[in-house]
C-alpha cells in the first residue's frame, strides 16, 4: 500500500513537473512572439511613419523643384537660338540654320564691347570675392555678443537692407550722394569741400562704390549661414579652450574661424562659379552715360544687345559662352579645393 502511495506521488510530481515545464515553454514562448511581434510591428509603424514623413518631405519640396525645372531647365532650350538666324514674328519651324555665326560675330564685330563687359565683370567679381570675408567676420563678432536682444537688433537691422530693392536703393543713394544731396550739403555748410562731389558720376570709384554698397545690402543675409554654422558647433571644444587658460578670442580663432571654414570654401566655390553672373538690375539703375563703360557687365551687354536690340540670337550666345565658362570655373575652383583642402563640392 505505502509503495502504491509512494509510486503514486512520484507520478504525480513527475505529471506536475512535466505541466510545469510546458506552461513554462508556453509562457517562454508567447512571450518571445509577442516581443517579435511587438518589434515588427514597431518596425511596420516606423516604416510606415517613415513614408509618410518621406511624401510630407517630398510634397515641400515638389515647388523648389518644380521652380528649378520651370525657370533653369526649360529656358535651356531658348540656348537653339544662338544658332538660328531668329527674328521676333519667325515661326520656329522655319528658321535657318547658321552654325557658329554669333559665335564668331561676337568674337568679331562686338570684340571690344564683349572685352569691355567682360573686364568690369571680372572686376567687381573679384571685388566681391575679396569682400566675401566680411559676412564671415560680422558672424564671429555677433557670435561673441552676449545679449540676446542686443544680438537680435544688430542682426536685424544688418539685414534688413537685403530686402529693399534696387530701385528704392538707388533713390536712397541719389538723396544722399547727388551734387544738392545731404552729404555734399552737409558738407558745404561745414567748409570741407568748395564744390560738390560726383561720387554717382565719378569713373573712377565706380567699382569700389557698387561693391560698397552690395556688401552694406548683403552682409547681413549672408552671415546667416555663418551664424547657422557657428550654432552647430560643439560646445565641449570651448570649454576645453578655457580650462586651457583661452579666452574669448582664442575661442574664436582656433575654434570658431577652423569650424567655418568649410562653410567658407563651399560658398567661395559658388561665388567663383557665378563670377560671370553679377546681376543687372543694380548696375541697370547706378549707370549713366559717365559710368557706362565701367558698370556695363556682360549681364547689361546681354541685356541691351537682346532687348533693346532685339538681336536675341548673339545676346543668347553670350549667355551660352558665359554658362560654359562659369562651369568650367566651378570645376577648376572645385579641384583645386580638393588638392588644398582634401574635400571638394561637387
Amino acid at each position: 500500500m505505502h509503495k502504491i502511495t509512494l509510486l503514486y506521488n512520484v507520478e504525480m510530481c513527475i505529471i506536475l513537473l512535466i505541466f510545469t515545464l510546458f506552461g513554462e515553454f508556453l509562457f517562454l514562448y508567447n512571450k518571445y512572439r509577442v516581443i517579435l511581434g511587438g518589434k515588427k510591428m514597431r518596425e511596420h509603424v516606423k516604416k510606415k511613419k517613415h513614408r509618410k514623413d518621406g511624401w510630407k518631405l517630398t510634397a515641400l519640396a515638389m515647388p523648389f523643384v518644380i521652380y528649378i525645372i520651370l525657370f533653369k531647365y526649360v529656358p535651356l532650350f531658348g540656348w537653339a537660338l544662338a544658332f538660328t538666324n531668329y527674328r521676333p514674328g519667325r515661326s520656329f519651324d522655319k528658321l535657318e540654320f547658321v552654325g557658329l555665326k554669333y559665335f564668331k560675330l561676337m568674337t568679331g564685330y562686338y570684340l571690344g564691347e564683349v572685352q569691355n563687359a567682360l573686364i568690369n565683370t571680372l572686376a567687381l567679381s573679384l571685388l566681391g570675392l575679396c569682400a566675401m570675408v566680411l559676412p564671415l567676420i560680422f558672424a564671429i563678432l555677433l557670435n561673441e555678443i552676449r545679449s540676446s536682444k542686443l544680438k537680435k537688433s544688430i542682426q536685424t537691422l544688418v539685414t534688413l537692407p537685403h530686402f529693399v530693392s534696387w530701385v528704392i536703393m538707388y533713390a536712397l543713394v541719389f538723396e544722399l550722394f547727388s551734387t544738392d544731396g545731404l552729404v555734399n550739403t552737409l558738407l558745404l555748410q561745414a567748409g570741407i569741400v568748395q564744390e560738390p562731389t560726383q561720387l554717382l558720376s565719378n569713373v573712377d570709384a565706380s567699382w569700389i562704390f557698387m561693391t560698397v554698397l552690395d556688401v552694406w545690402k548683403n552682409v547681413g543675409w549672408s552671415s546667416i549661414v555663418y551664424l547657422a554654422a557657428i550654432a552647430g558647433i560643439d560646445s565641449s571644444l570651448y570649454e576645453a579652450v578655457k580650462i586651457d587658460g583661452g579666452g574669448r578670442l582664442a575661442c574664436a580663432l582656433h575654434i570658431t574661424l577652423p569650424s567655418l571654414m568649410p562653410t567658407f570654401v563651399v560658398l567661395l566655390i559658388m561665388n567663383i562659379g557665378s563670377m560671370l553672373s553679377v546681376g543687372l538690375e543694380k548696375y541697370l539703375m547706378f549707370a549713366n552715360t559717365v559710368t557706362m563703360p565701367k558698370l556695363e557687365v556682360l549681364d547689361m551687354f546681354t541685356y541691351r544687345i537682346g532687348i533693346m536690340t532685339q538681336d536675341f540670337p548673339l545676346a543668347t550666345a553670350v549667355s551660352v559662352s558665359k554658362s560654359i565658362v562659369s562651369i568650367l570655373l566651378i570645376t577648376i575652383a572645385n579641384i583645386v579645393a580638393k588638392k588644398v583642402r582634401g574635400e571638394s563640392v561637387i
